[in-house]
């Protein structure tokens, strides 16, 4: 449930404010990370194939399943599209 989510991601950042922690997430929800992280990471097949700060990443990604996963993220102006695989 979507409010659910954002009570505890409001939780965690203020936790994380509060006591100075810092916290590490693992999910596949683009709008998650944009909402609620600093840093991101991405993993292909095991393997760390992109890093760098949220706004690096999502508005200039290099490697090519992080743009697979970018853009397949539905936005309210353009129309879905099929999610590219990546080799």
């Amino acid at each position: 449930d979507v409010s659910i989510q954002k009570q505890i991601l409001d939780l965690i950042k203020s936790l994380c404010k509060a006591r100075n922690l810092g916290v590490i997430i693992v999910t596949h929800d683009i709008g998650v990370i944009a909402e609620i992280a600093d840093r991101v990471a991405v993993m292909y097949n095991g393997q760390l194939v992109e890093q760098g700060t949220v706004k690096q990443v999502l508005q200039k990604p290099k490697h090519d399943y992080t743009k697979s996963l970018i853009s397949a993220v539905p936005s309210g102006d353009k129309k879905l599209h099929r999610f590219t695989v990546v080799d």
